[in-house]
């Protein structure tokens, strides 16, 4: 059993060791500033962009949360939802702190897109969590308020400004009654699949997942972060924020559209900082492969990490030994790698590699596990047939993880595939205001009434001891009864030819393209696969667009035997995606059946383009 009873008590403690001595650092692109810490600056001068460190010590935050809370306080807000919206940056922080110390239920949610009109999903939050009002910066309050204003919500809605200065003592807080089961935030999912919910993430659910990530990093004082994870992602806001708070170590992190417009300033700051644990999902580790070039490397050095955490989506094994290959020179070495996987309904953390020993690569039989069923394959016994190369996410460190059947809810045995489902101290207490869909997710029994168990919604199987995550139900696709994942299509797609990107693979109902499609089952013949590819025009060259979609539909029809396969090349960023980069496929497939994707050329089957374009 934990020492503490609430997050809050153990973070305190953690302020009063350290002091100042323990930072967030935030690097913001400024022009005219230069980076002052670390023992390097990112660029040599006058070379390239300048960067400006901001610093926040644990015992500066702790003044102004505790000044914050009063505020809140005052405006009778205890056990309220109150909506955090704020750019990349330290204000978040104090906010979020705040509203802990003062017992407010923080939900953080990515600053809407106003001036292009993208408000819905905060709209729906404001409406769900019944906000009444918003916490956010100087530089965002007039904004919201006109927004408040257009939209209706102005008078029920207001908005405060965290950085203004209002004279409160933070010496006039006092701590309020917590307990391991009070709500400390509302964690709304990113919304991949389905509608956003809130999941209700308490006291002690932190304190059970800020020690099962301590665990498995070994984590300490002497722990330094790195990161870029947006703050309102369940990975920015556990991993990066609240564990440092946790461990009472440090963390230096820059904003996500920073590190996309100029990746190596990630590994700048893993080297400047000597950074020792950095987490990202794999597409970020793919930007770094594709973008740092040669030249940027030089002067780079990245001994001091210990552990590069890669979860959030699927891992691929040729991102890990790529990324090693090419920053070995540097100090990268294989054994950093931790492949993870967790959720927010589980806070963060369920399952990760052991500290130290690298991942888990293994071949699998590709038939066979279009038959739910995992048979490893040895490379040297050779024989024919598709084999899955998968990586394993780890193991959990104290959670209950079963693999059940999603049908009969019977415990499968080891190398089965069916639903993973989770139980212990880290799991949610359920989606908020929504008991219904709390019952059905998070107090589910296997059929010989063991449980409560949290559904995960994901696919995969254990073998020897090791969880690998294979996908999730709603984005399986069954053709002729065999199960296929869009992410194998889609990966399969991208090894066609260097010019592939993203793609986003789902199934078309032929028959009823301009309605709801029924469900991902090919049975009778009218729904196909259909993948939306985007490629890189400059990569291409040399090969004719029209000969790249008939070599992808080809490859990928071969590897999966797919009697029907549709291919749409596209342009960069077509794919739909979540504020946290997760594909969105139900969208994506909405977006083309709408006829709203620019397509550059297509390699169709016969009845499905012309049902998409039929007006209804």
């Amino acid at each position: 059993m934990h020492a503490h009873r609430d997050f809050v008590s153990l973070v305190r403690e953690n302020i009063q060791k350290q002091g100042d001595d323990r930072s967030f650092t935030f690097i913001s692109e400024e022009r005219g500033q230069s980076l002052v810490g670390g023992r390097r600056p990112p660029t040599p001068p006058g070379t390239g962009p300048r960067y400006k460190e901001n610093v926040l010590g644990f015992a500066e935050l702790d003044r102004e949360a505790r000044a914050l809370a009063c505020r809140l306080e005052a405006r009778g807000l205890r056990d309220r939802a109150v909506l955090l919206l704020y750019p990349e940056g330290l204000e978040f922080l104090t906010a979020f702190l705040g509203c802990l110390y003062a017992r407010v239920v923080a939900v953080p949610a990515p600053m809407p897109d106003l001036d292009a009109g993208r408000f819905g999903r905060t709209r729906r939050i404001i409406d769900d969590a019944d906000i009444a009002l918003i916490l956010t910066d100087t530089a965002h309050r007039d904004m919201l308020d006109r927004w408040l204003d257009d939209t209706g919500l102005k008078g029920r809605v207001h908005c405060l400004d965290t950085e203004s200065g209002t004279g409160v003592d933070p010496g006039d807080w006092t701590f309020p009654e917590f307990g391991p089961g009070t709500l400390a935030f509302l964690q709304y999912t990113s919304g991949s699949t389905s509608e956003p919910k809130g999941v209700m993430v308490t006291h002690g659910n932190l304190l059970s997942n800020g020690e099962e990530i301590r665990r498995r990093i070994e984590g300490s004082p002497d722990t330094v972060g790195v990161g870029w994870v947006p703050h309102y992602h369940d990975m920015g806001l556990i991993g990066q924020f609240l564990q440092p708070l946790y461990l009472g170590c440090r963390y230096v992190f820059t904003s996500p559209i920073t590190f996309i417009k100029r990746p190596v300033l990630w590994l700048e700051l893993i080297s400047g900082y000597g950074g020792t644990i950095t987490v990202a999902p794999n597409f970020g580790y793919e930007l770094a492969l594709r973008r740092i070039t040669d030249r940027q490397m030089d002067g780079l050095d990245l001994s001091s990490l210990r552990v590069a955490k890669n979860g959030a989506e699927p891992v691929r094994a040729a991102t890990l030994e790529k990324m090693a290959e090419r920053f070995a020179p540097v100090g990268f070495r294989p054994e950093m790698w931790m492949p993870c996987y967790g959720m927010a309904e589980t806070t963060l953390l369920i399952t990760a590699a052991p500290l130290g020993g690298g991942p888990v690569v293994r071949d699998f039989d590709g038939e066979a596990l279009t038959r739910d069923t995992a048979v490893p394959r040895d490379a040297r016994a050779g024989g024919g047939g598709e084999v899955r190369r998968l990586v394993s996410s780890g193991r959990p460190v104290s959670l209950d993880v079963r693999i059940v059947s999603p049908e009969t809810r019977a415990r499968l045995p080891e190398g089965r595939v069916g639903e993973i489902w989770v139980s212990g101290g880290s799991v949610a207490h359920g989606y908020w205001r929504s008991p219904e869909e709390t019952r059905e997710s998070f107090e589910a029994r296997t059929v010989d009434g063991d449980g409560p168990y949290l559904r995960t919604g994901d696919l995969g199987f254990i073998a020897d001891g090791e969880l690998y995550v294979t996908g999730r139900i709603k984005d399986l696709i069954i053709v002729n009864g065999r199960n296929i994942h869009a992410h194998d299509i889609e990966e399969a797609a991208r090894e066609a030819h260097p010019a592939t990107l993203a793609g986003a693979a789902f199934v078309m109902d032929t028959a009823f393209a301009g309605d709801a499609v029924r469900g991902d089952v090919l049975d009778d013949g009218r729904e196909q696969v259909v993948i939306v590819q985007e490629i890189s025009t400059r990569a291409a060259a040399g090969t004719h667009l029209d000969e790249l979609a008939s070599l992808i539909k080809t490859h990928v029809a071969r590897a999966f035997e797919l009697p029907a396969l549709s291919v749409v090349l596209t342009g960069r960023g077509t794919v739909r995606r979540t504020t946290s980069g997760k594909m969105q496929r139900r969208l994506t497939r909405e977006a083309y059946l709408a006829g709203e994707i620019t397509e550059l050329v297509g390699d169709l089957e016969p009845d499905v383009a012309e049902p998409r374009r039929t007006p209804a």
